[in-house]
């Protein structure tokens, strides 16, 4: 069915919000952007003019296909090589989505989307609706075919397990800068004591390689295994040389709303670590280094301006 171009202008209007409720549900920008292109399409099919709440029906039937897309995905993922982390968007991207509240700017952290890879499909869908976009349970219900009390339950839920893994209060931004760049100065020492001394006694550090760069298939886990790691991979050396194909420039940037290491050769991004610091110390290194899911962070990187290095490693 030919749309009107009014019928266009209302899809278009809707496609942020929706491309940043897809990409906090799936946790790759790439299929967020599918899942709202065949939203688009079956938006094209249908007679508009029954439609009463086309933003109600647009939602409606794109998180429906994010479910669908979480329940294969979770298949998928276990034959994953290595660790499955979800894909980092630098500071300005629009799929990023509204982060004019505490609570919207945290449920797209790095650290949360992590988190929300152990809830249930349903468990996810109600959070984010909830949580970042503020969706009344009455609406939840109606998009996901649940009763309000049932959506209350599962957002409560669903609450209570994100919480528990945030546990410590993270530090703000000139602090979380001031404690990076005391770790880039350990890391780069040769010496593991100081490592140890800036991270948290439970401290994790995760890698995502996809199978197409080499990451640890487990987390190193603990304060000393994060330290020895992080001193031997900020070590100059032929294979750190090989693998980066080029000298590296770090940058120092912010990921989903928190601070980010950014890893460049030659013009394009190689990774992304992602920083968990708290006021205990650093808990947690995310390091996405898996191509597919950098691309996007590529081109944003070449289409914004980004000051100069901090580092330069090998």
């Amino acid at each position: 069915m030919a749309l009107t171009m009014t019928d266009v202008d209302r899809f278009e209007s809707s496609r942020p919000r929706l491309e940043a409720i897809a990409y906090r549900l799936l946790g790759s920008a790439s299929e967020a952007e599918d899942a709202v292109q065949e939203t688009y399409l079956r938006w094209q099919a249908t007679d508009t003019d029954r439609i009463e709440v086309p933003e109600a029906w647009l939602t409606k039937v794109l998180t429906n296909l994010c479910l669908n897309q979480l329940t294969s995905a979770r298949a998928r993922r276990e034959t994953y090589v290595g660790e499955w982390l979800p894909e980092p968007l630098l500071a300005g991207d629009p799929m990023l989505g509204p982060a004019d509240s505490a609570e919207r700017r945290e449920s797209v952290s790095y650290a949360v989307l992590a988190l929300l890879e152990r809830l249930t499909p349903s468990e996810r869908a109600v959070y984010v609706l909830r949580e970042a976009f503020d969706y009344p349970h009455r609406e939840i219900a109606g998009i996901l075919d649940l009763t309000e009390a049932a959506s209350q339950q599962i957002y409560h839920r669903a609450k209570k397990h994100v919480a528990e893994g945030r546990a410590r209060a993270e530090v703000d931004e000139a602090a979380a800068r001031r404690i990076i760049e005391e770790f880039l100065a350990a890391a780069t020492s040769g010496r593991t004591e100081p490592l140890v001394r800036l991270l948290t006694e439970d401290a994790v550090a995760v890698g995502d390689g996809g199978g197409k760069v080499p990451a640890r298939a487990r987390a190193f886990e603990g304060a000393v295994a994060v330290a020895t790691f992080m001193r031997g991979l900020f070590k100059p050396g032929p294979a750190q040389r090989a693998l980066a194909g080029g000298p590296v420039d770090l940058y120092l940037t912010s990921a989903n709303g928190g601070p980010a290491l950014v890893a460049v050769v030659g013009g394009r991004v190689f990774g992304v670590m992602c920083l968990e610091i708290t006021d205990e110390g650093i808990a947690a290194f995310r390091n996405q280094v898996n191509p597919d899911k950098l691309e996007r962070a590529t081109r944003q990187w070449a289409a914004t301006d980004h000051g100069t290095p901090l580092l330069r490693l090998f």
